[in-house]
């Protein structure tokens, strides 16, 4: 099985989430430093299609200015705007395979799609 995680080394749970991962042996695993190389806005929009939510349950606000930014009210094409523009508003982990997507918080989130 392929798996892709939007990983950000400097948090906890995007952490577990990928040791999860990689202790599963038939995973091909991907790991995207998305605050290196963030997903485009399509790829966003079809992650959060994916997964079934609105990209604003995708927006981070702890520690950016989203909510004084009033993202957290906006509509998904202005916070997915925002995200592409810049990727500290994605909260992490995003994990994808190929029976689905899920924001892996908290991270046994990740089992739906294993």
């Amino acid at each position: 099985m392929k798996a892709t995680i939007w990983h950000n080394p400097n948090c906890s749970k995007s952490r577990m989430a990928l040791e999860t991962l990689q202790a599963r042996d038939h995973i091909d695993l991907e790991v995207v430093k998305y605050l290196q190389h963030p997903p485009s806005r399509e790829k966003l929009a079809q992650l959060y299609r994916d997964a079934g939510m609105a990209a604003r349950e995708g927006l981070r606000t702890s520690g950016t200015d989203a909510k004084e930014r009033g993202l957290t009210e906006a509509d998904d094409d202005i916070v997915l705007d925002a995200m592409a523009a810049d990727p500290k508003l994605i909260e992490r982990p995003l994990v994808e395979t190929e029976k689905g997507v899920r924001l892996c918080r908290p991270p046994e989130a990740i089992q739906d799609i294993l």
